[in-house]
C-alpha cells in the first residue's frame, strides 16, 4: 500500500499543478457543465479499460485515480466526483483526492460542495507537505473568500489573506482582497 500511495501522490503532484491552472479557466469559462458528458452510447476505450481494472480491484486507488482523471479529461463531472470519493474513504489523509473533488464540483457548477471539499482539501493537507501544496491551497482558500464574500466577509477576509499568504502574485486574490478590506 505504501508504493501505492506513493505512486498515487506523485501522480497527483502532476494534476495539482495542472489542476491550479485548470481552476482559473474553470472559475471564467461559461460552457455549460457537462456538455461533453460520456453518455451511454458514447464509448470512451480509455474509461473502458480503466473501469475493468477497477471492477478487478476496487481498492487499488492508483487504478482509481487514473479512472477519475479520465472522467475529468471526458468532462463526466459526475463520475469523476463519484470516484475521487471512492479514493478519499481508501485515503481518507490524502488531501489531493479532496482538492479534485472540489475541482470536479466546481466544473459540475455544485458550488456548495466544491466549497466543502475544498475545506476538507485544506484540513488535510499535512505540515509537511505545506510547500509543495502551495499553488493549490492558495486557490482553495481563494474559491472559499470568493463564496463566502457576501454571506460572511470576516471569514473570506480571513481566507483571501491565507491565499496571499501562500501565492501573493495571483491577482484574483489580490483585487479580492482590495474588494474585500475597501
Amino acid at each position: 500500500m505504501k508504493m501505492i500511495k506513493s505512486n498515487v501522490r506523485n501522480l497527483f503532484l502532476g494534476l495539482m499543478l495542472a489542476g491550479t491552472a485548470g481552476f482559473v479557466n474553470a472559475q471564467t469559462t461559461t460552457e455549460t457543465a457537462n456538455t461533453a458528458t460520456t453518455s451511454p452510447a458514447q464509448t470512451n476505450p480509455t474509461i473502458d479499460a480503466l473501469k475493468k481494472q477497477v471492477e478487478t480491484n476496487p481498492k487499488d486507488a492508483e487504478s482509481l485515480s487514473k479512472l477519475a482523471t479520465a472522467y475529468q479529461d471526458a468532462s463526466d463531472w459526475p463520475n469523476a466526483v463519484d470516484t475521487w470519493k471512492k479514493i478519499s474513504v481508501l485515503l481518507p489523509d490524502w488531501a489531493p483526492s479532496y482538492y479534485s473533488q472540489g475541482y470536479a464540483y466546481q466544473s459540475a457548477k455544485d458550488d456548495a460542495n466544491a466549497k466543502i471539499a475544498y475545506e476538507k482539501y485544506i484540513s488535510t493537507v499535512k505540515p509537511e507537505e505545506l510547500e509543495q501544496n502551495k499553488k493549490s491551497l492558495a486557490y482553495a482558500y481563494l474559491y472559499i473568500a470568493f463564496a463566502e464574500q457576501q454571506t460572511n466577509p470576516n471569514k473570506a477576509k480571513e481566507y483571501i489573506a491565507k491565499s496571499l499568504q501562500y501565492d501573493p502574485s495571483n491577482q484574483d486574490a489580490v483585487k479580492l482582497s482590495k474588494a474585500l478590506n475597501s
